[in-house]
């Protein structure tokens, strides 16, 4: 048996963030039309143990079946050593044999398949107008997220605020979260903060904000007013109440309840739900991360590695 091994430089190559954000809607109304497979992920948590495994599995029936696996070690000191938070691969199997066809950095699909999702959420959601961005946070999802959201809307204004100053020097920097996001018409949330780091009293009307940095459930980035106040959009309803900080905490203060998702983005796309509802609107899109999105990702990467022999081929 041969695989291909696609490294992080050819998978940021072969994935251009707008190829993405088309791969990764059709990925999300695949899912919100039953065609994929998608059980929650298994996180491994060692006690007194800061970082974590997560094993990401999905599957996909139909004419080309496909099965994919992420594994993952996420580490949350990394940053302070250069290095991303996230390391492991993808891991696809031919859906007939079950093969291992190819093996891919994590890192770099992650990195641009999570700023997909959101720029995907933002197309539909943000108003037409929007004109500044406002990212909290400063690592590679916040750069992922910038180029991201310039392809979806035309942004005037750019503003980053960062608890690490000087990390995106491109950019106009502010010395809080409240001067960056008081203008905003979109904002990113892209921190590791274990506690919220936005509040609703900031946010003007009509603003979308993707709420990324929080996927466990004993973190969040959003104070429970905003989530009370927002239409709540999610990639999915299962992973939302069972791993999303951001949700759970104002669930348990009374504030929320499962009723108050709206919709997963999936159901926008294909017409099922409503999206943004008046100009004036608060919505918020909780952003988890799911393996079908890896799925099509790698898929994506694989296919176009394969047309011009890009990877090493090895045996296995």
């Amino acid at each position: 048996m041969t695989v291909r091994v696609i490294d992080e430089h050819d998978v940021r190559r072969l994935l251009p963030m707008a190829e993405c954000i088309d791969v990764m809607a059709d990925a999300l109304a695949s899912l919100a039309r039953g065609e994929v497979h998608n059980p929650l992920r298994f996180v491994v948590r060692p006690p007194g143990e800061p970082s974590l495994m997560g094993l990401m599995p999905a599957h996909r029936g139909g004419a080309t079946p496909l099965y994919a696996l992420k594994t993952v070690a996420i580490f949350p000191g990394n940053s302070a050593r250069g290095l991303d938070s996230h390391q492991g691969f993808v891991a696809l199997f031919d859906g007939e044999t079950g093969e291992t066809r190819a093996i891919l950095n994590a890192g770099a699909i992650t990195a641009v398949r999570t700023a997909a999702v959101s720029g995907v959420a933002t197309r539909l959601l943000a108003r037409e107008d929007s004109s500044t961005l406002a990212i909290l946070g400063a690592g590679i999802q916040a750069r992922s997220h910038l180029e991201a959201m310039r392809a979806v809307r035309d942004f005037d204004r750019v503003v980053v605020w960062s608890r690490t100053p000087g990390r995106m020097p491109e950019l106009e920097e502010v010395g809080s979260a409240e001067e960056a996001v008081r203008d905003a018409d979109v904002v990113v949330t892209a921190t590791s903060s274990p506690e919220p780091i936005l509040k609703r009293e900031w946010l003007k009307p009509g603003v979308h904000v993707n709420a990324v940095g929080s996927s466990i459930p004993t973190a969040r980035e959003l104070d429970t007013a905003t989530m009370r106040d927002a239409a709540l959009f999610v990639d999915r309803r299962e992973s939302t109440i069972n791993e999303a900080g951001d949700f759970l905490f104002p669930q348990r203060e009374g504030a929320i309840g499962p009723e108050h998702i709206r919709a997963e983005i999936g159901e926008v796309l294909v017409g099922a739900a409503d999206g943004r509802r008046s100009p004036e609107e608060l919505t918020v899109f909780k952003s988890l991360g799911l393996a079908v999105q890896d799925l099509a990702a790698a898929e994506h990467v694989l296919r176009r590695a394969e047309a011009e022999d890009a990877g090493s081929v090895v045996s296995l």
